[in-house]
Order: C-alpha cells, then structure tokens, then sequence
C-alpha cells in the first residue's frame, strides 16, 4: 500500500498471514517490508522487479532509509547500476598484465604476428607497464609521443604503435575490465598519405640479378673446390652444384617474390600443395595471409620456372615449398640479402620492397589498380592508391574526358594554342 511513512507507522506496522509491502508517500522508491514473523526491512525499488536491500527496520530508522534510499535513486538518474555497484570489485590489472595475460590469449588466437605486436607494445610502453589500465592517460600516452618525436621515430612508426596500444585498451573495454578506454581522445599524428613507394629501377634489378647469379657462381666454385680437397685426402665427395639450377633457397625466393608480391613470410608458409603448376596458380592461404584471406596469384613464365626447377630439385613434394638445412621452416634470409645488395650497390631497398616493386611494375605496365589490390591482397583501395602515381595515363585518360565533350559540344573545336607573354607561358 502507498501511504506517507513514520516513524510512528514504522513501528506499529504488523503483518497478520501474509507480508505487507508499504510504499512511501513522500519518496517514490521507498519500501517497508513487514514480515508475519515481525521482520520489517526497508528496500529501494528502482525499476520495475528490481529492488536492493537497505536493512532492518529495528536498525536504520526512517530517516536513514530515506536519505540511503535517495542517493541510489541519484545513482539510478546518472545511469549507475547500483546492484552492479555494489558488487565487490576486482583489481584492475596493470598494463604488464593484461598484455602478459587476457590479451596474449586473444592475440595468439587472432593475430598472426602476435608475438612481435606484445614484444613492441611491451617495449614502446615499457615505462607504463607498472600503471593500472584504469591509471593510465592520454596525457601520458602525449608525452610519450612527444618523446618518441624527440628520438627521431618517424610519425608512421609513433602511429603504429598508438593504434597498437589503443586496441589493446579497446579490447579491455569490451571485456568489461575498464569502464571506458582513456586513450579514447588520443589521436594519430598528420602523415603524408602519398608516401614514396620504393621500387628497383631497371638498373638495380639488373645489378641485383648479376649479384645473385655471381653468388651461386661462388657457391658452386667453392663447393667444386671443396670437393678436390676431399677427392686428393679419399673423402666422400659432397654432391656436385653444377648440375642443379639452384644452390640453395635464395635465388628462387627473390625471384617468387619480385614475381608474385609475396611477403616473405607468405612464401616461408607455401606448401606444395597450393601451387598447381597445371593451371599456373599460386595459392596463398587465409592461415598464413596477414589480411586472412585467401588470395590466387597467376604464375608468369619466370616464376613457373622458377617453381618447376626447384621441385625437381626438392625431395619431399608434400609439405613446405622451402625447408633449412635441418628440415624445417625458415624465419629469416636476412644474412644472405643484406650481402646480396651490398654486392649490387644498392641501397635502402628492404625484402619487404620487392613486394612494392611487383605492384609499381604491375602499375607502370598498365594494369588497373584494382587488379592489383586483389594480386597483393588489399582489403581495401587505400594502400593499393600508392601506386596510382605510377600509372599517369589513367589521370591523363580521365582529363581528356573534358575534351571529348567539349568537342561533341561545339562540333570538334580545337584545342586553343598556348599563348606566350615576355614572362614565359600565360
């Protein structure tokens, strides 16, 4: 029943077979409960079938009950669940945690480079490891940008890294560990879209093939000679490299790559089974591409030569395409190609930068970007529009859609002459 409490009431009120609810006059939300057995305690009810415990009657007088009453249906104005609020609450963990904990878990499962993204988000942030994730600022993550600044790091590299450390956080939000991310407001620095692509130039991929095959001549030579060293002393001779095409993996995963737009580890991940030399495919699978998706990239005479003299020269046909010495998945040539382009003279070209110099040829051949999006494996447009500066022709083709209509407009006018003042071209 709905009647203005007092204290007076309060202490009268008796159940006689069944409780009794008695709803405050004076403060919507307000119960007494009165029991049979003589129990009475007051209860804040604040949506329909919700109601929370304040206490008994003989204990916190009216009075209380109202002001306690009160400041939960405050709460309950502002949006705060005063249930959820008052449940016990765990520790937030610190930065070290969640990245060594929950968000090592998640990465393992859904990102491929998983490892090296904790080890750079522990490194890059390692002075905010000790803070709570709640204890953590965007001023601080300010200060930290403007000190990687100061270090000389490029605004690309500051902005992976905040990407980083914000999806770390975006990840604590939607686990329920932090009520909102802090970082939510920190934004990425101004870069130049338009980024300079690297790309061998027709001379540097001529002294970068002198290079390689100048190396498996040396490769060759020194094994000839290994082997009359072993043939005056009896020793068994080791398998002569003159009659294979290849000495080792090097020269085949150069030319894959600056034929197909492989990432390296792409082509460290390429079994035999996704390559059909019969229809001349090369399938990269969604387990080992970085966009998880599944792409087909046609093989050019060079690469299916490629593929089909190192086959030929392989054992085992049914697992890896390339294997090390001791049987197993390589993780790095970088020895081999750092002396490989000291040996050609070229300079600031990474193995990733074979991958730009098959999109930048692709473009400068005059294949459409979009064909080359679906070649590399773009999800998108925006990293394939790197290349478009390589293909002039298709801006120059979309101008002169302006002199086709002003010809089919006034009848094939032509275009009027430059004119020329004392100052040059007007």
């Amino acid at each position: 029943m709905i009647t203005p409490l007092t204290q007076q009431l309060v202490d009268k009120a008796y159940a006689r077979t069944a409780r009794v609810d008695y709803r405050d006059a004076r403060l919507k939300g307000l119960v007494l409960r009165v029991m049979p057995t003589g129990v009475k305690s007051w209860y804040c009810e604040f949506a329909r079938g919700r109601r929370i415990f304040l206490g008994r009657a003989d204990v916190l007088g009216l009075s209380e009950a109202r002001a306690s009453a009160r400041a939960i249906l405050a709460d309950v104005y502002l949006g705060i669940d005063p249930i959820e609020a008052r449940k016990p609450k765990v520790p937030v963990p610190t930065l070290a945690a969640f990245l060594e904990g929950d968000y090592a878990t998640w990465a393992k499962a859904n990102q491929r480079a998983h490892a090296k993204n904790l080890n750079r988000l522990q490194w890059a942030f390692r002075k905010l490891l000790d803070k709570p994730l709640d204890h953590v600022s965007g001023l601080q993550i300010e200060r930290w940008r403007a000190g990687e600044v100061e270090r000389g790091l490029s605004n690309q590299t500051i902005n992976r890294d905040i990407s980083s450390i914000k999806a770390c956080f975006n990840r604590a939000v939607d686990w329920g560990i932090i009520p909102f991310s802090p970082l939510a407001k920190v934004k990425k620095s101004r870069v130049d879209d338009c980024l300079k692509v690297r790309y061998l130039s027709e001379s540097e991929e001529r002294a970068l093939r002198e290079a390689i095959d100048a190396r498996e001549e040396r490769r060759r030579a020194e094994r000839d000679s290994a082997n009359g060293w072993r043939d005056e002393r009896g020793y068994v001779q080791l398998p002569s490299l003159r009659s294979v095409v290849f000495t080792d993996h090097v020269k085949p995963l150069i030319l894959l790559s600056i034929n197909t737009g492989c990432r390296r580890g792409e082509l460290f991940d390429l079994t035999w089974s996704n390559v059909d030399m019969e229809r001349r495919i090369l399938t990269v699978t969604g387990a080992t591409a970085k966009s998880r998706r599944t792409r087909h990239i046609p093989l050019n005479r060079e690469a299916t030569s490629v593929l089909t003299n190192w086959r030929a020269q392989c054992e085992d046909h049914s697992g890896l395409v390339f294997v090390n010495d001791a049987g197993v998945r390589f993780d790095r040539v970088n020895f081999s190609w750092r002396r490989l382009l000291k040996d050609a003279s070229i300079t600031e070209f990474r193995w990733h930068d074979m991958r730009h110099h098959f999109a930048s040829r692709l473009a400068m051949g005059g294949v459409d970007l979009n064909t080359i999006r679906e070649l590399l494996g773009h999800s998108d447009y925006t990293m394939t529009l790197r290349y478009a500066h390589l293909a002039p022709e298709f801006k120059m083709k979309a101008v002169e859609v302006l002199d086709e209509a002003r010809e089919a407009m006034f009848g094939g006018a032509k275009v009027l002459p430059f004119a020329r003042s004392r100052a040059g071209i007007l």
